[in-house]
């Protein structure tokens, strides 16, 4: 172990709670979790030197990096936990070009998927509609 892991290891558990469960320093943990997003570090390697289960420290680089991708600053930010994407999708309304009176309708997805449905008729664009609200959301199935 170098010494910058014996230094990290020795803030990283800043007290205990009742339960006997550690209390974790939220500067140790993001340096911690950051080691292992370095490429060729094994996450089971650093929670070992460090004391940790490995588990939780895979819970903390998930966590972490969804926050991450959310726009948020710290991995333990209360704001972290209610922040979600939004399940709705905006609709997109501009006349075509050269069709007089004809509405073009799309939207585009979170994950960057573009949808058109100018050519739809109304019967057709309910149905696909109705078939996307009974979909399960997709920031509700991440793993």
């Amino acid at each position: 172990m170098t010494e910058r892991d014996t230094e990290l290891s020795k803030r990283l558990v800043i007290g205990h709670k009742r339960d006997g469960r550690a209390c974790y320093d939220k500067e140790a943990k993001r340096e911690l979790i950051e080691t292992c997003l370095r490429s060729g570090m094994s996450v089971a390697r650093v929670a070992l030197v460090h004391g940790i289960n490995a588990n939780l420290l895979r819970t903390w680089i998930t966590r972490y990096q969804r926050q991450r991708e959310l726009g948020l600053q710290t991995p333990e930010s209360k704001v972290g936990a209610l922040a979600i994407r939004s399940a709705f999708v905006p609709v997109v309304e501009s006349k075509a070009a050269g069709k007089a009176g004809r509405v073009r309708f799309g939207a585009q997805l979170p994950n960057g998927i573009k949808l058109d449905l100018s050519e739809l008729g109304g019967d057709e664009l309910s149905s696909i509609l109705q078939l996307l609200c009974t979909l399960p959301c997709s920031g509700s199935t991440r793993g």
